[in-house]
Parts: structure tokens; sequence; C-alpha cells
């Protein structure tokens, strides 16, 4: 069992060797929907906190902090401290749920399993569940390099054409790169073929 996970995990970081996207253009796979949501949320926060703060002042109640009555300008500095401080802890667990959302479907996975799985594990293990799913997400889908058709990364052959979309080296049946010259695995130094992509044996 433990042989056949580490094989997985194995195929799926060398599928996903393929996939070019920086830092930035992941975080664009957060839903716009969120982002608007949590600048309107931490906006209201600042303008009902402050608001509220300083109608306590003026009537003589108690404001955050204490030990700045009569100080309106310092203590609505200091409450807006304090609101993007919760703004910003609770934006980053908002924006890893939208993200873990949008990445999952987009690459054919369960979006809600995933995405459930993350809520329950975060509030006593931190960011764990997120680094589980970036683990073992499946590789995003990608184009036939023979018929250009979107095919998933689970497949071994593009259901369009039958074009090999994942060539094995013909000495020890492990998958190779498109690129590799020699196999990783068994050395044994390797030609593709320009038509259909399969690699050959040097020489034979």
């Amino acid at each position: 069992m433990s042989d056949t996970f580490n094989e997985r995990v194995r195929l799926i970081k060398f599928r996903r060797k393929r996939e070019r996207s920086s830092f930035w253009q992941e975080l664009r796979v957060i839903p716009r929907w969120l982002l608007r949501m949590v600048v309107t949320l931490y906006v209201l926060a600042l303008v009902i906190g402050t608001s509220v703060n300083v109608g306590l002042m003026k009537n003589g109640g108690e404001s955050f902090p204490p030990n700045m009555q009569g100080q309106p300008l310092l203590a609505s500095l200091a409450l807006a401290g304090v609101i993007t401080a919760g703004a910003l802890a609770l934006s980053i667990w908002l924006f890893m749920l939208g993200y873990v959302y949008s990445d999952a479907k987009r690459r054919g996975m369960s979006p809600g399993l995933w995405t459930v799985l993350v809520l329950i594990l975060s509030p006593a293990y931190g960011f764990i569940g997120l680094i589980i799913y970036l683990l073992v997400r499946e590789p995003l889908p990608y184009t036939c390099p023979q018929c250009s058709a979107s095919v998933s990364a689970r497949f071994n052959f593009c259901p369009n054409c039958k074009c090999n979309l994942h060539p094995a080296c013909p000495n020890c049946q492990r998958e190779v790169a498109d690129s590799d010259k020699f196999c990783p695995y068994c050395a044994v130094e390797l030609t593709h073929n320009a038509a259909t992509g399969q690699p050959a044996i040097t020489g034979v």
C-alpha cells in the first residue's frame, strides 16, 4: 500500500513538472467575489468600529483602548490596527479555502471534499490541510501535442487521437519526459520518434 501511494505521488510530481504557473498566477485562482467580499467587510468593520469608538468617547463611555480616553485620533488608529490584524488573519484563512475550492475544481478533483478537509484541519493544525492538498493534487489538464485536444493529466493516451501522452522507457517501462536523452531510472540512451513521440533505445 505504501509503495503504491509513493508511486502515485511520484507520478503526480512528475506530471506536474509541465506546469509553469507563478505564485501571482496561482493567486488569480482565488474567486473575485471573495476578494470583493473581504475588502467590503474590512471597510465596514473600520467604519463601524471607529464610529462606535468615537461615539463612546464623546458620551463618556469606556472606549478602546481604555488608556486613550480623550484622544480620539490615537484611539481610532489603535482600533484600526487591531481590526486590520484580525482582518488579515481571517482573509488569509478565507483565501486559502477559496483557492483550494477553485484549484481542485479546475483539476477535476472534488472541490467540496478538499475544502471541507482543509477547513476541518485548519483550526487545530494550521496550514497542514493546505500542505497535504498541494502535495497530492492532480496535475492540470493540458493540450495533446498531436491533436491539440484538452486532456486530463490522468490519461495515458489521448481519447481523441490515441497519442501516447506519457511515453515510457522501452528498457525499464518507467515514465520518461519528452526531453529526456537518457532514462533517469536505468540510464539507457533514448531517442524520440518525431512522428509518434515514442521513445526508443538508441541504436535499436
